[in-house]
C-alpha cells in the first residue's frame, strides 16, 4: 500500500490534525488486517496534505502473537486508574468548601477552609468535596492525604483555585539530594498535593530539617519497609508468583515487588534488553541510577491459592535469584482519592532559571495507586502535572496553559503503570526568559509501563531525564517539538528496552528523541513522519546493535491500529 511522505518543511499542525480527523479509526481487535479510510484533504498556509489507507505494521501482528513478551514492545493495556477503567467515581457528596468559610471572592484565603473540608472527608472514610464556581484565593497547599476523597469544581472553565505563594514560601528551601545549588521544587510538589498523610508529613518534616529525602514507597531513606516473602524465578509477562511464604498476604493487598541489583549490574543489563551493549557499558559511575535501585513495583493481590500468587498486572521484568526477590511491605499508599473540574492558577511571574523553580507547581501525585485527575488546567505553573513514585494512576483531559513551564509533565522515582490520556500542553502567553528551560512529557527514574496517549503538544518534547526509564509508550500525539530533554551524565542511559512510540505527528520536522530506533534499544518507532536531527542530538549509550524497529517511518495517521495503548486495552478484555 502507499506511503505518505511529507516535506519537512510543510508539516503544519493544522494538515495533521486534519488528516488525523479524516482517518481516526477504532482499534483493530480480531484478526490484524488493514483498514481503509476515504481520502481527506486539507491545505494551510499553503501546505497539502494526503491521507492513505490505513497499514498494519508486522509489529503488530507479531505483538499480537506475543503481547507480554514481544522484545520491543510493552504490554500496557492495563495501564492507569484501576487497569485502565473510562469512568470514575462519583462518591456521595459529605462536604461543600463554602460551608467550611470558602468565599469565591478571589481575595479570601481560602486554603484552610478547603483543607478542612478535605479533611472531614477522610474523617468520614472518604466522598466528594465540591468547590462551586468562582474563584478561590488559596495561600497554602491544598493536600489529599486520605483515600478515597474527590475533590470536584464545577469544572475546568467556572471553578478556578488561585494560589499566591510558592512551595519555598510554604514549606521551605528544598535542595536536592544529589548535592549542588539546585532546587528539588524543579521536580517534586504541587501546590495541590495527593499523598498519604503521614508521608507527606515526614517529605515536610525532611525538607525543614534540610535531610534532603528520597520520595518513595519506603520512606525518607528508604528503610520502612520488611519482607513478607521470598519469591522464585519468574518470567516476565508472568502474572503468578510462586512464594514461600503466603501468610502476610491476601486478595486486594497492595505490595512492592522489590528487585535488589547485583554487583555485575545484571538487572541493570535486563532493563537495557541485555546482550553485548549493556553488558559492556559503564554502570558502576552511574552514581545518580545505582540510586535508583532496589527496583519497586507496587501491584495489588488477587488471589492467593497456597503458594501460588495471582498479580493484578503482568510482570514487568524476569524474577531471578541473584536479585534477591521478595514481597514487601511499604509505607500506607494513597489509594481511590482523585481531583475533578477546576483549574489551578498561579499567580504570574518570571520562569525562573533552569533548576532554581521556587515551586509554583501544579498538581502532584505521590506514593499514590489507583488515583485519578480529570478535566484539571494549570497555568502559570514552574511544574504541571507530576507522577512521584505513583503507580495505576490516570491523569485525564488535562492542560499546561500561560506563561510557560520547566516540566509540563513529570513521571519519575518509579512510576509505573499510568494512564495520562487526552492531555495538552498549549503555546507559552510570553517569551521564555534567559536561562530557563523547557522539557516536555518527562518519565525518568526506572520509570516503566507509563502510557502518554491522544496529546497535543504545541511546544516540549518526548523528554527522558535518562535514569533508564524502559517499557513505556507514546501513542497519537501531535507535537511541535521544540523542547530539550535533561539529565545528569551520572543518570546514565537515556532508554531502557521496550521503549515505544506509535502514530507520531511531528509538526515541525524535528527528530529530537521522537523518532527513536537509533537511540532507544530494543524499541520501536511506527508511524512517524520524516523528521531531521537539528539541535540537540543525542548518541545511543550502548555499543553495537541496539536491535530497534522502525516502521511505516515517512507516513502521517496510516498506521493500525491508530492508538496502541487503546488495541492492547481492547486485546486485554
Amino acid at each position: 500500500m502507499s506511503r505518505v511522505t511529507m516535506s519537512n518543511a510543510h508539516l503544519t499542525r493544522r494538515t495533521l490534525l486534519a488528516g488525523a480527523t479524516a482517518v481516526a479509526l477504532g482499534a483493530t481487535t480480531g484478526t490484524a488486517r488493514a483498514a481503509t479510510a476515504d481520502t481527506a484533504q486539507a491545505t494551510a498556509d499553503g501546505a497539502r496534505t494526503t491521507t492513505a489507507p490505513g497499514e498494519v505494521p508486522a509489529l503488530w501482528h507479531e505483538f499480537r502473537r506475543t503481547p507480554f513478551t514481544h522484545p520491543q514492545i510493552p504490554y500496557v493495556g492495563r495501564a492507569g486508574y484501576r487497569g485502565g477503567a473510562t469512568r470514575f467515581p462519583r462518591p456521595r457528596v459529605v462536604a461543600d468548601v463554602t460551608d467550611f468559610g470558602a468565599v469565591p471572592d478571589g481575595s479570601t484565603d481560602c486554603a484552610p477552609a478547603i483543607n478542612r473540608a478535605i479533611a472531614a472527608a477522610g474523617r468520614a472514610g472518604g466522598g466528594t468535596v465540591t468547590i462551586p464556581p468562582g474563584t478561590f484565593r488559596i495561600d497554602d497547599v491544598i493536600r489529599l492525604g486520605d483515600s478515597h476523597v474527590i475533590l470536584r469544581g464545577a469544572g475546568s472553565g467556572r471553578t478556578t483555585l488561585y494560589a499566591t505563594k510558592n512551595l519555598t514560601e510554604l514549606v521551605g528551601v528544598y535542595g536536592s539530594r544529589y548535592g549542588g545549588d539546585k532546587s528539588s521544587w524543579s521536580w517534586a510538589g504541587g501546590l495541590i498535593w495527593l499523598a498519604p498523610r503521614a508521608r507527606w508529613d515526614s517529605l515536610v518534616a525532611a525538607i525543614r530539617s534540610r535531610a534532603w529525602p528520597f520520595e518513595g514507597w519506603t520512606g525518607n531513606r528508604r528503610d520502612e519497609w520488611t519482607t513478607l516473602t521470598a519469591v522464585a524465578p519468574a518470567r516476565q509477562g508472568s502474572r503468578t508468583l510462586t512464594v514461600t511464604d503466603p501468610t502476610g498476604l491476601r486478595p486486594g493487598r497492595l505490595v512492592l515487588l522489590r528487585l535488589a541489583d547485583d554487583p555485575a549490574h545484571t538487572l541493570l543489563q535486563h532493563m537495557a534488553g541485555g546482550g553485548p551493549g549493556p553488558a559492556s557499558y559503564s554502570w558502576d559511575d552511574k552514581t545518580k541510577l545505582i540510586s535508583y535501585v532496589p527496583y519497586e513495583w507496587p501491584v495489588r493481590i488477587t488471589r492467593v491459592q497456597g503458594r501460588r500468587v495471582t498479580l493484578e498486572r503482568p510482570l514487568p521484568l524476569d524474577v531471578r535469584t541473584e536479585w534477591d526477590p521478595r514481597l514487601t511491605t511499604h509505607v500506607p499508599e494513597l489509594t481511590g482519592s482523585g481531583v475533578q473540574g477546576l483549574t489551578l492558577e498561579a499567580v504570574q511571574t518570571p520562569q525562573s532559571p533552569h533548576l532554581l523553580d521556587k515551586g509554583y507547581n501544579g498538581v502532584v501525585l505521590q506514593c499514590a495507586y489507583d488515583c485519578w485527575v480529570d478535566d484539571v488546567t494549570v497555568r502559570h505553573v514552574d511544574n504541571g502535572f507530576g507522577l512521584v513514585a505513583a503507580s495505576a494512576c490516570t491523569l485525564r483531559r488535562t492542560r499546561v496553559a500561560g506563561r510557560g513551564s520547566h516540566h509540563p509533565y513529570f513521571c519519575r522515582e518509579g512510576s509505573h503503570d499510568n494512564l495520562v490520556e487526552d492531555f495538552t500542553i498549549e503555546e507559552r502567553t510570553v517569551p521564555a526568559p534567559p536561562g530557563t528551560q523547557l522539557h516536555g512529557i518527562n518519565v525518568e527514574g526506572l520509570s516503566s509501563h507509563n502510557v502518554w496517549s491522544r496529546g497535543d503538544m504545541r511546544m516540549g518534547t518526548f523528554d527522558s531525564h535518562r535514569g533508564l526509564p524502559f517499557a513505556d509508550v507514546r501513542t497519537d500525539i501531535t507535537i511541535d517539538n521544540t523542547g530539550r530533554h535533561g539529565g545528569d551524565a551520572s543518570a546514565g542511559p537515556l532508554f531502557g528496552a521496550r521503549f515505544t512510540h506509535w502514530n507520531i505527528r511531528v509538526t515541525n520536522g524535528r527528530a529530537g528523541l521522537t523518532r527513536i530506533d537509533g537511540l532507544a534499544p530494543y524499541s520501536a518507532t511506527v508511524g512517524i513522519n520524516e523528521v531531521t536531527e537539528f539541535d540537540q542530538i543525542d548518541v545511543p549509550d550502548f555499543t553495537g546493535d541496539p536491535h530497534s524497529r522502525l516502521e511505516l517511518y515517512g507516513t502521517t495517521n496510516v498506521v493500525r491500529p491508530s492508538n496502541l495503548y487503546e488495541a492492547q486495552r481492547e486485546l486485554s478484555r
